[in-house]
């Protein structure tokens, strides 16, 4: 295309953009119009900053993208293959938050594993048959309370 060519799609366009504005400013009021006619001053703007040919050829370049993945088996193998990817992060992560594969199917040591309900030592001094004081038997007392051993 040549300038007179962008130059009368430019003008087209912020005309019928003026005709939308002057409607809305006559149905709606000031405020409602605004937007109107900030829509219609962007096609110029595009044409004197010269970016309106390079709009046109980015959306040539995204059509001819659209074409080739509708009618090239070897891009829907692609995404095929990202699919099946995006299924195993989704399925490990799944795993994962269930605590499933981790660490080989052992209690890390010094942990318990879920459902064993053996009691550990004391979280303050051994047991209290050692000669523990009054005041360190009621916060062992106090925390056995809370669950904390």
């Amino acid at each position: 295309m040549d300038d007179a060519s962008w130059a009368a799609l430019t003008l087209s366009l912020t005309v019928l953009g003026g005709i939308w504005t002057w409607l809305t400013f006559r149905r709606r009021g000031l405020v409602s119009a605004l937007r109107p006619l900030a829509v219609t001053l962007l096609p110029l703007a595009a044409y004197l900053t010269k970016t309106l040919r390079m709009f046109t050829r980015i959306f040539d370049a995204v059509g001819d993208w659209a074409l080739n993945l509708a009618w090239n088996p070897t891009t829907w193998a692609g995404i095929v293959v990202a699919g099946v990817s995006g299924a195993l992060f989704a399925v490990s992560t799944a795993l994962r938050s269930r605590g499933i594969g981790t660490g080989g199917g052992r209690a890390s040591k010094g942990r318990l594993q879920k459902g064993d309900n053996r009691k550990g030592t004391p979280a303050i001094g051994g047991r209290q048959d050692d000669g523990q004081d009054d005041g360190m038997a009621e916060i062992e007392a106090l925390l056995r309370k809370r669950g904390i051993n």
